[in-house]
């Protein structure tokens, strides 16, 4: 890539592609300005620190997420939504190991970090996932925490290569989606119950 057309954003896309072909943890500015054929110096024209670099990528990574997620879900609902969404992660997580794990790695670093929205349009649709679930508003909370949990270990065991047993893993997250699922009606009839 010339010099000349580097750009923020061009190098926060090459260090994602780069860390999810090696690995968030062995992010280096070295290794991603021989990657991209410049002098380590000349990446700190573009970004501030190595710091500043995971952030941008982080960035982009909630951002992607976020609309693999949306697009998923968009014109579904209840069991259909939980499937694609559900789905839409897994793949995500395949794809970009990289960038999702600097992506949960990150933090807000104040008001107006475009991580704030990147952030809030993930936690959209998970919240759009759930709303077909007719869930008591006070479970919405620990509904999104769970199915996030659960997902997420799922993915990051099946990128590490984690499911080692001769058995369908397709199969396995199948199941799993129609756990939660399940799940998922229990908490609306049990919610229902304790209003009444």
């Amino acid at each position: 890539m010339p010099k000349a057309r580097l750009t923020p954003a061009s190098v926060t896309e090459a260090a994602a592609a780069l860390v999810d072909e090696v690995g968030f943890d062995n992010l280096s500015m070295g290794l991603l300005a021989e990657r991209l054929g410049i002098k380590t110096p000349s990446l700190y024209k573009h970004v501030a620190s190595q710091a500043d670099l995971a952030h941008r990528i982080a960035i982009l990574g909630m951002t992607q997420a976020g609309d693999a997620l949306r697009d998923a879900i968009q014109g579904r609902s209840g069991s259909e939504a939980l499937a694609a969404g559900a789905q839409a992660m897994r793949t995500f997580v395949r794809e970009h190991p990289g960038r999702y794990a600097a992506s949960n790695a990150a933090r807000p670093t104040g008001p107006d970090d475009p991580f704030i929205p990147a952030s809030e349009r993930v936690l959209a649709s998970w919240a759009a996932m759930l709303g077909g679930y007719d869930l008591d508003p006070g479970q919405v909370i620990h509904a999104m925490r769970t199915l996030r949990s659960v997902l997420h270990g799922f993915a990051t065991l099946e990128v590490a290569g984690g499911f080692q047993i001769d058995a369908s893993v397709d199969e396995s997250f199948s199941w799993l989606v129609s756990f939660i699922d399940q799940g998922l009606r229990a908490g609306a009839v049990s919610g229902s119950d304790v209003a009444s």
